[in-house]
C-alpha cells in the first residue's frame, strides 16, 4: 500500500490540526480542571457545546462512520479516517467535539448497520446530530465478560414487551446528562446454540427499573461527566420493536460493532504515544542534571529512539489493518484487527511510561497529560477484550493458516 495519505485525508488532517491548535489545546487545562472538580461532577464543561458547533460548521463532524454505511457516512474509508483519529487522541476528550467519541461511535455503527428504519429515525438520527449521547451495556460483574457468550442478563418476552433483569458494570457514559439511550446485550434463549442465545435491545435511559448501583473509579479516578458505573435492571419493560435485528443475533451484533472501533481506539492510543514522545523530547532537551542536559545521556537517547521506532511500527500496522478492512472487509482482516489491539495500547503504555520517567515526579502529576494517558492505555488493554483473548484467537488462526502450508510453500 501507499503510505502517503491521499488529498482528502491530508486536507482533513490539516483542518483538524488547525482546529486543535486554535480551540482545543488552549482549553485543555480548563476542561480537565472542570472534570476533576468534585463540585461539578456529572455536568459538562460549559465550553464543549460551542466547540461542537464550530467543528460542525467546518464540516468536521461524524468523520468516523465508514463509507460502507451509505447515506449515514460522510464518505471516508477506514484508512482515510485513521490519521484523523490519531489527532483526536492527543487530547482524550477531543473526539466528542467532532461527534466521534466512544461509546456513541460503536452504537451509531450498530444502528446504521442493523437498526430498523424506525430505530434509526428515533435513535440514530439524534446521535448523528449530536443531540443525545448513549451507552453500550454488556459487561457483567459475575461472569468473565470477555467471552460475550457468558452474559447472563435476561431479556424475556412478555406479551408485546421484553422484560430485562440483570446486573451490569463498567458501563461508560451513563452519568452524562446527555445520555438518553442504552444498547443492552442479554440472553433471550438459554437453550439455543451457544452463539445464538443472546440478543441486543434498545432501552431508553429513563425507563423504570434502570438504576445506578454505584460509580466506579478507573485507576482511582472518576471519569466525569460520563463515568463508569455498575447498574441494575429490575423488571425493565420495553416494547418488542426495540429489539435490534432479531432474537439470537446479539453475539453477531457485538462482533460487528468492534471492527472500525478498534481502529479508532488504536489510533487514539498512537496519538497519545506520539504526543508523549514529543513532550519527552522537549523535556530532556531543556532539563539539566548532574551538569548536563538529559538529552546528552545515552540512556535517554535510547528511550527516545526506541519510542520513535515503536510508535512508527504501531502506526503502520494499524494503517495496514484499516486498509485491509476497506479492501476485503472486517472478517477477512480479523488477524490484523486483533494484532493492533494487542500492539497499540501496550506500545503507548511503554512510551508514556518512559516520558513520565524523564519528567521525574512531575510526570506523576496533572501538570502534563502523561499520567492520564498512562491510565487510559492501561484501561484500553482490557476494554473491548483483554490482550490475552486477542492473542489466543490470533495464535489459533495463524497456527491453522501456517500449519496448512508445506515447508517452503506458498
Amino acid at each position: 500500500m501507499d503510505f502517503d495519505y491521499n488529498s482528502t485525508t491530508q486536507s482533513l488532517c490539516a483542518k483538524v490540526e488547525a482546529f486543535m491548535d486554535a480551540h482545543v489545546y488552549p482549553a485543555e487545562r480548563a476542561c480537565t480542571d472542570w472534570m476533576d472538580d468534585p463540585t461539578k461532577l456529572w455536568s459538562q464543561w460549559p465550553g464543549l457545546q460551542a466547540l461542537k458547533a464550530k467543528a460542525r460548521t467546518q464540516g468536521l463532524w461524524n468523520l468516523f462512520l465508514p463509507r460502507e454505511y451509505g447515506k449515514f457516512s460522510p464518505g471516508l474509508t477506514n484508512l482515510e479516517y485513521a490519521p484523523i483519529a490519531e489527532i483526536f487522541g492527543r487530547v482524550p476528550w477531543a473526539s466528542e467535539i467532532f461527534n466521534c467519541s466512544a461509546p456513541d461511535t460503536g452504537n451509531m455503527e450498530v444502528l446504521a448497520k442493523y437498526g430498523s428504519p424506525e430505530q434509526q429515525e428515533r435513535w440514530l438520527n439524534p446521535l448523528l446530530e449530536g443531540e443525545i449521547r448513549s451507552a453500550y451495556v454488556m459487561t457483567e460483574p459475575q461472569v468473565a465478560s470477555s467471552d460475550a457468550t457468558n452474559i447472563e442478563t435476561s431479556i424475556l418476552p412478555d406479551g408485546d414487551d421484553y422484560v430485562i433483569n440483570g446486573r451490569k458494570w463498567w458501563i461508560s457514559g451513563v452519568r452524562d446528562p446527555a445520555c438518553k439511550l442504552l444498547i443492552v446485550m442479554g440472553k433471550t434463549d438459554p437453550n439455543a446454540p451457544r452463539h445464538q442465545q443472546h440478543s441486543t435491545i434498545i432501552v431508553p435511559r429513563d425507563t423504570p427499573g434502570v438504576t445506578i448501583v454505584r460509580d466506579l473509579k478507573l485507576l482511582g479516578r472518576l471519569n466525569a461527566p460520563g463515568s463508569e458505573v455498575e447498574m441494575r435492571f429490575e423488571n425493565v419493560r420495553v416494547p418488542k420493536e426495540n429489539l435490534i435485528l432479531g432474537e439470537g443475533r446479539g453475539f453477531e451484533i457485538a462482533q460487528g460493532r468492534l471492527g472500525p472501533g478498534r481502529i479508532h481506539h488504536c489510533m487514539r492510543s498512537i496519538g497519545q504515544a506520539q504526543r508523549a514522545l514529543e513532550i519527552m523530547a522537549r523535556r530532556v532537551d531543556s532539563r539539566i542534571a548532574f551538569g548536563k542536559r538529559l538529552a546528552d545521556q545515552s540512556s535517554i537517547r535510547q528511550d527516545i529512539a526506541k519510542s520513535f521506532c515503536e510508535v512508527e511500527m504501531a502506526r503502520l500496522l494499524t494503517l495496514k489493518a484499516a486498509d485491509r478492512m476497506d479492501k476485503v472487509g472486517n472478517k477477512a482482516a480479523k488477524d490484523l484487527i486483533a494484532a493492533i489491539k494487542v500492539v497499540a495500547p501496550s506500545m503507548a503504555h511503554r512510551v508514556i511510561d518512559r516520558a513520565i520517567q524523564s519528567h521525574g515526579a512531575m510526570g506523576l502529576s496533572d501538570d502534563t497529560p502523561l499520567a492520564e494517558f498512562l491510565s487510559i492505555n492501561r484501561y484500553v488493554r482490557i476494554a473491548d477484550g483483554p490482550d490475552e483473548v486477542h492473542m489466543s484467537q490470533l495464535g489459533k488462526q495463524k497456527i491453522a493458516e501456517y500449519a496448512a502450508v508445506k515447508e517452503g510453500g506458498s
